[in-house]
């Protein structure tokens, strides 16, 4: 059976509920069922932002995730509130550059990469984001590389299209950094 629970969380801005989306995208698109739901808060960039993905060959009942099989946390608020919900064996994928403190969690799988600054080196902050759901992608082993990054090409507004090869590279970046570790 194909099932996973997966919480994105850090401040607005991140393109946090864009990377929930895309994922739901290309759950969609391999023949799962899936839910997303965002949760902002009423600021535009600064506050938080998470959503939840789901995503399962069985039916989705609900879109609310009470026991994550996956923490996103981009940055350090984010881990703290949500490390707490992972299931004992999860996976807690953290920014490093955003958080300085060690996790509480000892029975879960935790990643740390350098994902802004990944995304720096390769010219624009913004796709830290993509790094990051590269990364998951390759600790998940859900999907294949590949069909993330034919769910960006064809997700990608005309208006932003200029930072589609950032964020295809940002993506291949971060799926390479973390299957080294896998």
């Amino acid at each position: 059976m194909i099932s996973k629970e997966i919480v994105f969380a850090g401040f607005g801005g991140q393109g946090i509920l864009y990377m929930g989306q895309m994922l739901a995208y290309v759950a969609n698109d391999c023949g799962l069922n899936v839910c997303w739901l965002p949760a902002y808060g009423p600021e535009m960039r600064g506050g938080t932002a998470n959503c939840m993905v789901t995503y399962s060959d069985a039916e989705v009942y609900s879109p609310m995730i009470l026991n994550a099989d996956v923490v996103v946390a981009m940055n350090k608020p984010s881990m703290v509130r949500f490390e707490k919900i992972l299931r004992p064996g999860g996976i807690l994928l953290i920014n490093s550059d955003l958080v300085d403190e060690e996790p509480t969690r000892t029975d879960v799988r935790i990643f740390k990469l350098a994902v802004d600054s990944m995304a720096e080196e390769l010219g624009n902050v913004k796709s830290a984001n993509m790094v990051t759901l590269g990364a998951l992608i390759a600790a998940t082993g859900s999907f294949p590389c590949e069909e993330v990054e034919k769910v960006i090409v064809s997700k990608t507004p005309a208006s932003k299209m200029n930072m589609l090869e950032i964020n295809l590279s940002a993506l291949r970046r971060g799926y390479a950094a973390l299957k080294q570790e896998v």
